[in-house]
């Protein structure tokens, strides 16, 4: 639970004692086995680090994590219980274990689960093994953020209205609501993530806002209580990379801006910030520096800003005391890498460098690829990737992942599937390369944030560098508009799902070779017969009829249109079939994955996806209930966490009726109409597949 609360007088006793406290004895420790207490995509990007520089990596993984990409890539690798984060990852006591088994000198906690733990780096302390990462005392000043914003008041740093106090009854913070006013911010004071924050617009949605953030920051901290901030509309969300050593010397590598976010969470991040003046990005990362050495910070470490739209004032928001997800942007702009910082700070070294030789280069992007679906509001998905082919990488493309094709994003951990990060010698052509290789990032057999990444990169307000965090819900109509499928897409799937048919007979003929043009069993020259494909793509079916001429080429139309005179090659390119079409005189290059009956095509515009529907005997029964009022069901695979009725309840339409957890997020079911519980299939704690029936009425 929170501290009791100190003083300003004292707060400001400690940091002038920072100078005093920075030149204490500094033990140098060799570091040559490091475990990663993390996985996925940080797992392996640490990894490659050590590496580079000699050291032997361990990693630790769970139950459902026995076949991941960073298990492979480790020297050693060690089980540490079932998937459930909270019986693996967040074991700290099994991970030092495992640690000390292996001989390993030093521990890297990446970014999320321990990361932050001051529980954990004491332990580590204590055990003589190095916590890759600022001091516990660092963590706990500014992971409890009341605390952390008097320390900062007292550094000289800028910080928001609002209110940090102790008292968290329900009529304190009611009251100091109304002091601040609406709308007004709801934050865990030890959140982070986007976990356990709320917006509530008016003094009505003030209580149902702080109880459900309550409950989410009890799930993921352990600790529920809240602080209260002004809500600063429009604002951008700017924060400054800062490196600090053991000597007491701190550098800041310019910012970040991480302005355009859905669920509080960043989706996009840029450096340095767009439109700021040279003047004022040097005080941004003089004030982040003050709040670093304020609580003698060591290592890695992000202090966060919140940064008026229109007249460019900022405000202190939090310090992460890690690496952050974005750092890859940092490090494409400073020509640095920070985990190799990191360890050599960490094993007792300096600071390579000054403030003064810390120049920044070009524009870097980073655009975090997710399993979700951005147009049913961004929900989190699971799922195997069935396909999956990547950019290819270079001095100005980053690919930072943890999975390969044929792995499964799973319901218990975040549904980041990888980073793309790009750099350009300025914005307008990082952003160019980033949109190109978003459409060279091609995912199919789960659904995925790309195609709206493309949109979004392509957007005239982005493009323009007018971002705040609200950029989503501003634009909303834009962003997501209403998309009408040409017909030659149709014509490119019908033509894709035949030619892959001729491949695959060959195949099964055992041919030697299976272009699209090899002859297939049973093929007779100058035989034309049409042929029709019923493809469903989106709501819409269409009939394409389909004759191969004599010289090769085909006439196909879409439904009753018009025929249209069609060729098409194939392009042998790495995993990719890719096929190149000329549609009466339009000449256009794609990729197609084909899989079953569902047909994914991609090009300069992202992934369409259709699918061949097969006649009604061929079809296996199903069931054409559908998913309607008269039940809840799971929008997404998760844990069933709460019910709030059983069978022979009558609920009111809007009643909460269920909790659902998915990627460390909840989510509150409610009823969409009036009436009686009649069945619920699943219990408390139940994993649950999207689509399933959690609660069905009379």
């Amino acid at each position: 639970m929170l501290h009791k609360m100190q003083t300003m007088a004292s707060w400001s006793r400690r940091f002038a004692t920072t100078c005093s406290n920075a030149s204490q004895k500094v033990v140098h420790r060799q570091i040559n086995k490091l475990l990663i207490a993390n996985r996925g995509e940080i797992a392996c990007r640490v990894m490659r680090t050590a590496n580079r520089l000699g050291i032997r990596t361990v990693a630790v993984f769970s139950d459902a994590d026995e076949k991941s990409l960073h298990v492979k890539l480790a020297n050693e690798a060690y089980n540490i219980g079932p998937a459930a984060s909270q019986q693996s990852y967040l074991r700290g006591d099994k991970i030092l274990a495992v640690a000390k088994k292996a001989g390993c000198q030093a521990i890297h906690p990446g970014y999320g689960f321990l990361s932050e733990n001051v529980e954990f780096a004491e332990l580590c302390q204590q055990e003589q093994v190095t916590f890759i990462g600022p001091p516990a005392s660092a963590i706990r000043d500014m992971g409890i953020k009341s605390t952390s914003k008097h320390i900062m008041s007292a550094a000289g740093v800028p910080i928001i209205n609002g209110y940090h106090g102790e008292d968290q009854s329900d009529e304190k913070l009611m009251q100091e609501a109304k002091k601040i006013g609406f709308p007004l911010m709801i934050k865990a004071v030890r959140g982070g993530g986007g976990k356990g924050m709320r917006i509530a617009e008016t003094e009505a949605d003030f209580m149902p806002m702080l109880q459900s953030a309550r409950t989410e920051s009890e799930k993921a901290f352990g600790d529920s209580a809240m602080l209260l901030e002004r809500y600063v509309r429009s604002p951008r969300h700017v924060e400054v990379q800062v490196f600090a050593d053991h000597y007491g010397n701190a550098v800041y590598l310019y910012e970040r801006d991480c302005s355009v976010q859905r669920r509080h969470q960043k989706i996009i991040e840029e450096a340095p910030a767009p439109g700021l003046s040279e003047e004022l990005r040097k005080q941004l990362g003089e004030a982040a520096v003050r709040a670093a050495k304020a609580v003698n910070y060591v290592g890695a470490g992000t202090v966060e800003f919140i940064l008026d739209k229109e007249d460019l004032s900022f405000h202190f928001m939090e310090m992460n005391t890690r690496l952050q997800v974005e750092h890859p942007i940092t490090e494409m702009i400073t020509g640095t890498d920070l985990v190799e910082w990191q360890i050599k700070v960490a094993a007792g070294e300096r600071l390579p460098v000054t403030q003064e030789d810390i120049v920044k280069r070009g524009h870097a992007f980073e655009a975090r690829i997710y399993a979700e679906d951005p147009a049913g509001g961004f929900l989190p998905g699971a799922g195997p990737l069935d396909y999956l082919s990547t950019p290819e990488t270079s001095n100005t493309t980053r690919v930072e992942t943890g999975v390969r094709q044929g792995d499964e994003v799973s319901i218990h951990y975040d549904p980041m599937i990888a980073k793309l990060v790009v750099w350009g010698e300025n914005r307008a052509s990082s952003l160019q390369l980033l949109i190109e290789q978003l459409t060279n990032y091609q995912i199919a057999g789960l659904q995925t944030n790309i195609n709206f990444l493309i949109d979004l990169a392509r957007h005239e307000h982005f493009q323009a560098a007018d971002v705040h965090t609200g950029f989503i819900e501003q634009h909303t109509a834009t962003l997501f508009p209403k998309k009408v499928i040409p017909a030659t897409k149709v014509v490119q799937m019908a033509l894709a799902h035949t030619l892959n048919e001729r491949v695959q007979s060959g195949a099964s003929l055992g041919a030697k070779t299976c272009g699209p043009f090899d002859v297939e069993y049973g093929f007779r020259p100058n035989y034309r017969v049409p042929r029709s494909i019923k493809i469903k793509v989106g709501a819409m079916e269409h009939i394409v009829t389909i004759e191969t001429d004599n010289d090769g080429s085909y006439s196909v139309r879409v439904d009753d249109g018009e025929w249209m005179k069609v060729t098409v090659r194939r392009k042998p390119y790495a995993n990719r079939f890719l096929l190149e079409t000329n549609i009466e005189g339009h000449v256009s290059c794609f990729n197609a994955v084909i899989s079953g009956e569902n047909i994914s095509l991609f090009d300069e515009n992202g992934m369409i996806g259709g699918e061949i529907v097969q006649p009604r005997f061929l079809v296996t029964e199903r069931s054409m209930g559908g998913v309607d009022a008269s039940s809840v069901t799971a929008p997404m695979p998760g844990v069933l966490d709460k019910l709030f009725v059983k069978p022979g309840d009558t609920v009111k339409a809007g009643t909460p009726v269920a909790v659902l957890i998915a990627m460390k997020m909840e989510h509150v079911l409610k009823a969409a109409k009036d009436g009686v519980v009649k069945a619920i299939p699943n219990a408390e704690g139940s994993n649950v597949r999207k689509g399933a029936t959690l609660i069905s009425f009379e």
